[in-house]
């Protein structure tokens, strides 16, 4: 599904520079946010309902502005003031705003929008103010797509806000690809299913007929990797997300093959291949077929995660006796061991930023997602629980998505994120159980 966007004139604007939402600032600048410092207090930020400006448009405008405010509310940084507190109503895109109005109730910044509808098409504009300049602040944008496409441009809005008053690109207009879960725990059913990164659209990708695991987007969006054990050992396995078609790789006589990650271009897959009781990492040409051995140990290498430049892999290993994390040249050879801590660590996950890896901790007990430096330095432990495991980054760097489940005979997994700073863990809600989820990028 496409969608059209251009800018609007420069009256229309969206959008702020943003680096600190400390009170008093705003008067002598737009509001700021920096997330790196760890918000404790969120933005107050208002979002009425878009104005309708054709017939049809109505529940489009309501609806619209709901998923812009969920979006932003949900990073934790932004409280959005609830409508039943507006002094001011928004009944027309052009007309003035009532700046003291909104000052009144303590808003920092106001969010005004239309919408047109019309047959097969829907047409979003947006304005974005600094209330207490009065001004309106970046660059404007108006979107346009079908009815079916209406969510998009709603994260897309979202996208735009968070990036002016944060200086950090969006994550709201993505996709999540994750392992659907039924049945009793000794005997789970599982599927592939992708959403929207807030739980909406599902859309299940195959039937639960054979066992599938740790699926991973490409970096264009448009094929998925997962292990799936249809020929009843485990085979990694390349679909074309458009027409749902498979075909397995780097199949070898006598291995089980698992845990793939494509490269940053998408040309090639790394993976571990086990033959006779030993696990090592493969890289995969896929449009020519060639395999390269990268590792040659007595020992379980696993879970390799390309640098975003493709220069390098990160991924677990027991040669050391316990499992821990190691970095290599994406050639092989010498790997050098950046986790240093108490207990075992694993799943590890490069960021799209390229400055940190997240990964999974197990020590005293406990299970926990953390980020490290690459050089292994400033670990920091972002959750605790009975089973926390498999992160996965949003594509801007800034967000963790990953599985928690809970213990006992009638534990169940379910998703979770958390920021990088630790703070506003969230339940993403689904239908029943899921696990092992990974982000897509960005949608185009």
């Amino acid at each position: 599904m496409n969608l059209f966007i251009r800018p609007l004139s420069a009256a229309l604007v969206v959008g702020v520079a943003l680096f600190a939402a400390l009170p008093g600032l705003a008067q002598n600048g737009p509001p700021r946010i920096v997330i790196d410092s760890g918000v404790i207090e969120p933005m107050p930020i208002a979002v009425p309902a878009f104005v309708p400006e054709t017939g049809g448009a109505e529940g489009f405008a309501q609806d619209i502005a709901r998923v812009i405010a969920n979006d932003l509310s949900g990073t934790g940084l932004f409280r959005e003031i609830p409508a039943d507190a507006h002094i001011s109503r928004i009944t027309s895109f052009d007309a003035p705003v009532a700046f003291e109005d909104w000052k009144a109730i303590n808003s920092q910044v106001l969010v005004t929008g239309a919408v047109e509808a019309g047959g097969d098409r829907i047409v979003v504009k947006f304005r974005v103010f600094d209330v207490f300049s009065g001004q309106q602040m970046g660059e404007g944008l108006q979107f346009a797509g079908t009815p079916g496409t209406w969510r998009r441009m709603a994260h897309k809005v979202a996208d735009a806000v968070y990036s002016r008053i944060t200086g950090e690109g969006g994550y709201f207009d993505s996709r999540v690809v994750f392992v659907s879960e039924s049945g009793p725990k000794n005997a789970r059913q599982k599927r592939l299913g992708v959403m929207d990164y807030d739980g909406a659209n599902v859309q299940y990708l195959t039937d639960s007929s054979a066992i599938v695991l740790a699926p991973r987007f490409s970096p264009s969006g448009d094929r998925i990797l997962y292990t799936s054990y249809a020929s009843g050992f485990p085979r990694i396995t390349l679909m074309d997300v458009g027409s749902l078609q498979t075909q397995s790789l780097a199949e070898q006589p006598g291995t089980m093959t698992f845990a793939p990650r494509f490269s940053p271009d998408g040309s090639r897959v790394v993976f571990s291949l086990e033959r006779g009781g030993n696990s090592d990492l493969y890289m995969l040409d896929i449009g020519s077929g060639g395999l390269t051995q990268l590792t040659n140990a007595p020992s379980i290498e696993t879970a390799p995660s390309f640098s975003p430049d493709g220069s390098q892999i990160v991924f677990e290993s027991d040669r050391s006796g316990n499992q821990q994390l190691y970095i290599m040249s994406a050639g092989g050879g010498d790997a050098q061991r950046i986790s240093s801590g108490q207990g075992r660590y694993g799943t590890p996950v490069w960021s799209p930023r390229g400055d940190l890896i997240a990964f999974t901790k197990q020590n005293a007990g406990r299970f926990h997602i953390g980020v490290m430096r690459t050089d292994g330095s400033e670990e920091r432990l972002l959750t605790a629980s009975f089973l926390d495991e498999g992160p996965t980054w949003s594509p801007n760097g800034r967000v963790i998505m990953f599985t928690r489940e809970t213990s006992g005979a009638g534990g169940s997994a379910a998703l979770y994120s958390v920021d990088i700073s630790g703070r506003n863990l969230r339940q993403i809600p689904t239908e029943g159980a899921a696990s092992d989820p990974a982000w897509s990028p960005l949608l185009p």
